[in-house]
């Protein structure tokens, strides 16, 4: 991965942070991952892909579109991923 910050920002009322693979084939493995974490978590974050790059983004609808601990959670486990 590279040109992408390694940390999640907060900006807009949710935690956004871009990943860069080698190939689409390793993109879309990893957003897998990502899907079966969200499933477990109950908490779906937005999702872009294109080619090689992902970009998620984390906010609670239920909490009025903002940051809470179950975006912080989930961006936790997904780090866990890498």
């Amino acid at each position: 991965m590279s040109n992408y910050p390694k940390s999640w920002t907060a900006e807009n009322n949710k935690l956004t942070r871009g990943f860069e693979f080698a190939n689409f084939v390793e993109a879309f493995g990893f957003l897998t991952q990502v899907a079966l974490e969200a499933e477990k978590a109950q908490h779906h974050p937005e999702i872009s892909n294109v080619y090689n790059k992902v970009s998620i983004s984390l906010t609670t609808h239920d909490a009025g579109n903002t940051i809470t601990e179950k975006d912080e959670k989930l961006a936790a486990a997904i780090n866990n991923l890498l």
